[in-house]
């Protein structure tokens, strides 16, 4: 958690030397959350929340740079039929849930005074966890690589009150397995809708 705080830092002082004008704010949503690759048949979205905050460094009328550090609670859920000579015997639904500190960077462009498109790089950090099924739930934090890299694509609309709203994609671009032989590659991809407010 140090070095997350350190590298919001010093992100923040890069971008204040060239900043004219700078906003702090707050915001939270929710999550639709699942997994892409080649363990994703049967894959449902996990509904979840998240809540952090954010900053925005003017660098124009038209562009800006905005850092956010987020708790993002994701995962997903998956119908498993387990089979005996070609005879389904039993289905469960396997539910796994992550809780993740992401630090996504968006260049803004403002097509009007409001609205702005955003795309961006963000690096996450896996906090926990869980993976439910058949009533048991294990600790699966050890299968899960400690970092995640996604690439976000959104829009915003920010009223002059400071209100804002947006809509986000996150799409994972790292393998997240790390089960020492599982060979397949699974990704992230969390759909975001948020409201949040920046101080005057």
């Amino acid at each position: 958690m140090k070095k997350i705080y350190i590298l919001f830092v010093v992100l923040g002082i890069g971008f204040t030397a060239n900043a004219q004008k700078i906003s702090f704010g707050f915001k939270g949503g929710l999550n639709s959350s699942w997994v892409t690759g080649d363990s994703s048949d049967g894959i449902t979205p996990r509904i979840g929340v998240h809540l952090g905050v954010m900053s925005e460094f003017s660098l124009s009328e038209k562009f800006s740079i905005q850092p956010e550090l987020i708790y993002s609670q994701q995962g997903a859920q998956q119908d498993v039929a387990f089979t005996l000579d070609g005879f389904t015997i039993q289905e469960e639904e396997l539910k796994a849930r992550q809780n993740y500190v992401n630090l996504p960077v968006l260049a803004k462009y403002y097509i009007t005074e409001n609205f702005s498109i955003e795309a961006g790089p963000q690096i996450g950090f896996l906090l926990s966890a869980e993976q439910e099924g058949a009533g048991i739930e294990v600790d699966a934090k050890d299968a899960l690589k400690s970092i995640d890299f996604a690439a976000s694509l959104g829009v915003s609309y920010k009223l002059n009150s400071g209100l804002s709203f947006g809509a986000r994609y996150n799409a994972g671009v790292s393998n997240v397995n790390d089960v020492e032989g599982v060979t397949d590659d699974n990704f992230n991809g969390v759909l975001q809708v948020s409201i949040g407010y920046f101080l005057k």
